[in-house]
């Protein structure tokens, strides 16, 4: 595809009687461009710098040394796994105003919401756990399975029962 510019030009050469060939010829072909993707910089030996390095001062001016944490991964699993009274949820929702406070570059407010988020992941965690080990406890201590029994009982019971009026046609 040609550029717009060259269009006229191209149109007018060929209303003028020269041949496509003779045109193109006049025309230069695109030139390579060449992209030089090695640092500038040079160390005090004359060698070039490594690339992708940071300055001798540190990370870039503006970011912590440290980054603070925002949980997503463990607010994730506590979420889809471990959701007792939808802590896992709502844990979830403040990691990620952790990680857009962090994107934006409030640390401090960052480091606040992963506070938070950690706080319920581990509330989350504990409930979930504490959940699981009364259901256990409950199981053998047969308190589920005496439940069972006594509803089967006042089943059997209803149907004696219906089969009673039943029977004396009533």
């Amino acid at each position: 595809p040609r550029l717009l510019s060259e269009a006229p030009s191209l149109h007018l050469a060929l209303a003028a009687g020269e041949s496509y060939s003779a045109v193109a010829k006049m025309q230069s072909p695109p030139q390579g461009v060449s992209l030089n993707l090695q640092p500038y910089e040079v160390t005090e030996q004359g060698a070039p710098a490594p690339p992708y390095t940071y300055p001798k001062g540190g990370p870039a001016v503006g970011f912590p040394a440290r980054q603070p944490r925002d949980y997503v991964l463990w607010s994730l699993f506590n979420s889809f796994f471990l959701n007792a009274c939808c802590l896992g949820y709502i844990a979830l929702v403040f990691s990620f105003k952790s990680r857009d406070r962090k994107v934006i570059g409030d640390a401090e407010g960052a480091a606040t919401y992963g506070k938070t988020a950690k706080g319920l992941n581990i509330a989350a965690l504990i409930l979930s756990i504490l959940f699981f080990i009364l259901i256990i406890v409950l199981f053998a201590s047969g308190v589920i399975a005496l439940q069972q029994l006594s509803y089967q009982t006042e089943k059997d019971r209803r149907v004696s029962f219906d089969d009673y009026f039943q029977r004396n046609g009533k």
